[in-house]
Parts: C-alpha cells; structure tokens; sequence
C-alpha cells in the first residue's frame, strides 16, 4: 500500500505548516491549524479502519489492514512523526483557547504513540479480553457495528474476510518472536485463550456465528443475490474464517501455552518496568508513580470498608464484614431472576426511576438512542458488561451489554444501579454521545478516548446516585460501595501485580477480602488486569479528580455554582488528558465569577 503521508491531499497542510514556521501569524494561522486537525484524522482513519467502522463511516469497511506486521508499524510510526512536526511547526500562544485545547490533546498523544514501539506490544497480538479475533467476531455476527444492509455491505465485509487469514499468519508469527524475546503472556492467560479460538471453529458454515448475516438476509435483495451471498459465506467460513481460529487455537494450545510464563506481572518481561511506568502514564494522563498510586488505593479501600460497615449496621446483620460479604453472595433472596430478560427489564427500570431528576443535572444531553442488550453467547463466559458507541449519525443506538449466563445466578446486590449510572445512562451514554455528536469540535477529538477522563466520568456517575433518586435501598448502596471499593481495589492489584511481585492468587485473594465478589468475578478481574497493565488505573484516578474539582468550584462560586453547568461544561469538549481539563475548567470557573 501506498504511504499516505505521501498523498497530493496532504501537500498543501504541509505548506501551511511551512508558512506558519516563518512567523505567520492570525486567522490564517488558524484555518492552517484546523486542516491539520482534519487532515490528522482523516488520514488516521485510512491507517485504522476499524475506528471508521465503529464511527459509523461506511468509507473503509471492506478494508482490514495487518496491523501487526512490521510494514503496518514503520507506516504508523511516519504518521504520527510526521504529524508531531506538522504541529510543532505552530506557536501555540497564537492559537485561540479551543484550539489551544486540541493543540495540547495532539502534542500528548502523538509524543505517547511514538514511545510505544521500543516495547513490541505486537509480540502479543491479542488475549482472552481484546484484539482482532474478538472484534472480529463482533463485527461479522451481524449485529455489531458492521453494516449489514445492502449488497455492498455483504460484499465489503467478504473482502475484509479474505485479509484475516493474512493477520492470523502474521499474530502467530509474532506470537513466535515474543517467545524468542521473552516476551509472553501468563499461562493463566492463555488457558483462557484457547477455548474462545475453538468455539469458533465449526464443521457447518450455518451453525457458525459469522452465518448471523445470512440468517437476516434483507428481503429486498433479489433470489439471485440471496443466492450468491450464500455461498460465498459458506465458502468464506470454511476457507478463510474457520481455518484461522483452528490455526491460532492449535497454535495456542499445542506451541505457546506450553512456554508461557508461570508469574503474573509485567515486571517480568524485557523492559517490564519501564513499560508498566510508560502504560501507567497513558491510562491515567497524569505523571502519578505507580506507588502513589498504590498508597491512594490503600487508603481508598480503609475508607470505604468505613462505609460498609455503616450499611450492615444499617440492615441489623450480625458478625463481621466478611460475613456480610458472604450473606451477600450467597442468600437466595438476592438471586431473584429466571430469564435473561427479567434482568434486562430490571436495568430499564433504573432508567425511568432517574429520569426526573437528569432534567435537573443535565441541561445537554444526547440525541442518540440506546438499548440494553444481553451480551452475546460466543463471548459472555468471560466479558464483563460493558458500553458500545453509538455511531455519530445516530443509525446504531448506544448498546449497554449485560452478560447473563445463568439469569438464575444473577445476584442483585452486584451493584445494578451503580452499573447502570456508569455503563449506560448518566455514564458512557451520555459521555460519549454528546461527543461524537458535537460538530464544532474537530473530528478527532469527537472521536477520541482517554480512559482517565472517560472511565473517571463513569465511576464518577455512580457517586451522583442519590441525588438521582438512587441508593434507596441499603442493598443497592452497598452495591454501589462494593462498586467504588472494587476500583480503589484496582489500585492496589494492578500496581501489585505489575510492580511487587504480587501473585495471581494474592490479587484475587485480596480483592475477596474487601469486596463480596465471587471468586469467578474476581478471577476474571486480575486476569483482566495481568491482560492490560495500567487501563484499571484510569478509572479511580479520573474520577477523584472530577471529584476534586467539582469541591474546588463549588467552594470558589458558592450559590453561584450550578451543578448542571458543571456538568454541561465538563462533557462538551469532549475526552481529553487530566490536565488539559482542569485547565479548561478553571478558565470556565474564572469566567462564572
């Protein structure tokens, strides 16, 4: 493939980056600023077409590119090298404050990008929680983010079948180079792996999950195309789909597992403590070490056991938290549901009950529909509910995905309305819909995401329960606390895991002891963590600064502080690092005086 950076599109932006380093200035520095930013995205999307997929951008979705060879890396690293220079070639102090903003959002993120290669992260391509062989599988169901409307649509996503082999060829080649390298996934990892692959695999094309499209075949196509599409499903699964997982299954199961390593942290690997250093920075946006990290986790966790306490004092139980804890897993009376779709029903319940009080909170809020959907079979054994985008112009809703393997298993106290603040409605939903839907920002930063600013608005939505009419019942606020322990308990194991030798078997150990978890949902957590070091971080740091924030604005504006203006003020720009926002806050608070 061509190199992009080369296209005649982008020749005249480099000019005007060119023009703007001999000293010109105004609003002409402004509209060159503005075509950076575009040109940035757009070519971003040719790299990446799977974020336009997801997006809703129909451009690209019959291309998938091997984004773990070696080509694939030298292409992304001239990319952001060359747009680091493009927006170096700016004086930021002659840009106007919202660009200022996309300035500082560009210069972070093209300076973390490019520090990312020296620790081959392609040596594992993917594992049991993210990376193309899951996505993939989300795509090609037929009722994901892959459209699956027109005849194009059938035929985009054939051709981007046929470039998936090449990519499992490539992840198991990579796969090799880590085991030469020492860089390997834990073995507990890996065991999770392997049966993901082999659910895929299947000797008929109509009981595979890919066949999902044909089994909804639009009326409107003619018998003649109903006909071929058919086929050449069938043919694509046996042929392309089927053999990869097969492959990347035995692979697993017979070459790597058998060398994969017995500890848990990435301290353990080649350049694992730089590399646990340089994650921390990314998820969390802040220059926090990990042990003050870790401090602040320790001291979050003796807090919120305090509050606990409270609440089974509340209820009248007799005996210790852990038997509180215990009571709470175990008591039939918390595990009230059937069907899936009783469960279901019981998350829009919590959406009606709130409603009245979002109006008072929120002066925006988004345009873009939204569902709770259970998640689906091939994937939920081991996912945690989670929130899909919507795509930006607003033909596929927002979906809230609950896994519910055994609906009788389901326990209430799991924190069901704290999920839904953070997952669903004021949380994600809101978050992410009012970005993407706000065309005065530039595209790319509608479209961005930072863990410690997204995930920190989340968890930060389920401390606004009660004044949403929430937290009610004792059960559901001690839910909601075992919710806020569980990220404070994050700090604590993910820095344990990657920085103190701290075991697989200790972390969970440790997360049972301060949480009513169940040893499988505690086990899938640290798994989850020893996966992808540092994204845990995000979420408490993120929201103890909104937290932080909203203290400091509310003292500095008295009765003048409006909490719905706060809130307005915080999501309209969009994601952006930590401290690109509280300097964006404290400009607004300056102006509100």
């Amino acid at each position: 493939m061509k190199n992009l950076l080369l296209s005649a599109a982008l020749a005249a932006v480099v000019m005007a980056c060119n023009s703007n380093q001999n000293g010109e200035t105004g609003a002409g520095s402004g509209r060159d600023f503005g075509k950076v930013l575009d040109a940035y995205f757009e070519d971003r999307l040719k790299l990446f077409p799977l974020e336009a997929t997801t997006q809703g951008d129909p451009r690209y979705n019959d291309q998938l590119p091997n984004s773990i060879s070696q080509e694939f890396l030298n292409r992304t690293k001239t990319f952001y090298t060359e747009y680091l220079r493009k927006l170096n070639a700016f004086d930021r102090n002659g840009l106007s404050d919202e660009d200022k903003i996309s300035y500082d959002i560009l210069k972070q993120e093209l300076e973390l990008q490019l520090e990312q290669y020296k620790f081959h992260s392609e040596y594992i391509p993917f594992n049991q929680f993210e990376g193309l062989p899951l996505q993939f599988g989300q795509l090609g169901s037929g009722v994901g983010a892959q459209p699956f409307k027109t005849v194009k649509d059938y035929d985009d996503w054939l051709k981007r079948v046929s470039a998936f082999r090449v990519w499992g060829d490539t992840a198991v080649a990579n796969f090799r180079k880590g085991l030469a390298a020492g860089m390997v996934l834990p073995k507990s990892l890996v065991v999770k792996m392997i049966p993901q692959m082999e659910e895929l695999v299947v000797t008929d094309p109509a009981q595979s999950l890919f066949y999902g499209p044909i089994s909804r075949l639009p009326n409107d196509f003619s018998p003649e195309e109903k006909n071929r599409l058919t086929a050449a499903y069938r043919k694509a699964i046996q042929e392309e789909i089927v053999p990869t997982y097969k492959k990347l299954g035995d692979f697993l199961k017979t070459e790597y597992l058998p060398k994969a390593r017995a500890t848990s942290g990435i301290d353990a690997v080649p350049q694992g403590p730089e590399l646990y250093n340089y994650l921390v920075r990314t998820w969390t946006t802040t220059d926090k070490s990990p042990e003050e990290i870790y401090r602040t986790g320790l001291e979050e966790v003796a807090r919120i056991r305090g509050e606990m306490e409270k609440v089974k004092q509340q209820v009248g139980f007799q005996g210790s938290l852990d038997a509180f804890f215990n009571y709470l897993k175990t008591d039939r009376k918390f595990y009230p549901y059937q069907q899936p779709k009783e469960v279901l029903a019981a998350f829009n319940a919590i959406l009606t009950k709130i409603e009245p009080n979002l109006q008072k909170m929120f002066t925006q809020t988004p345009k873009s529909k939204f569902e709770v959907r259970q998640t689906e079979k091939f994937r939920e054994a081991s996912a945690s509910a989670e929130y899909n985008q919507p795509s930006a112009d607003g033909s596929r809703p927002g979906i809230f995905y609950v896994p519910i393997p055994d609906a009788s298993k389901f326990n209430i106290t799991s924190g069901m309305e704290s999920l839904f603040l953070h997952e669903a409605i004021p949380g994600h939903h809101y978050q992410i819909s009012l970005q993407q839907e706000n065309t005065g920002l530039p595209k790319f930063r509608r479209f961005a995401w930072y863990g410690a600013y997204g995930e920190g608005w989340a968890l930060y939505c389920e401390s606004l329960g009660r004044e949403l009419g929430l937290y009610t019942d004792p059960y559901q606020y001690m839910g909601a606390l075992s919710d806020e322990i569980h990220r404070a308990i994050r700090l604590v194991v993910d820095v344990g895991l990657h920085t103190k030798q701290m075991s697989r078997e200790q972390a969970i150990k440790y997360m049972m002891d301060n949480e009513p978890i169940a040893e499988q949902g505690a086990v899938a957590e640290i798994e989850r963590y020893m996966a992808i070091p540092g994204q845990a971080l995000s979420y408490k740091i993120g929201s103890i600064k909104i937290r932080e924030l909203r203290r400091k604005y509310e003292q500095q504006l008295g009765e003048k502080f409006s909490l719905a203006a706060f809130h307005d003020e915080f999501l309209k720009d969009g994601c952006m690092p930590l401290d690109v926002l509280e300097r964006k806050m404290d400009a607004w608070v300056e102006k509100q005086k």
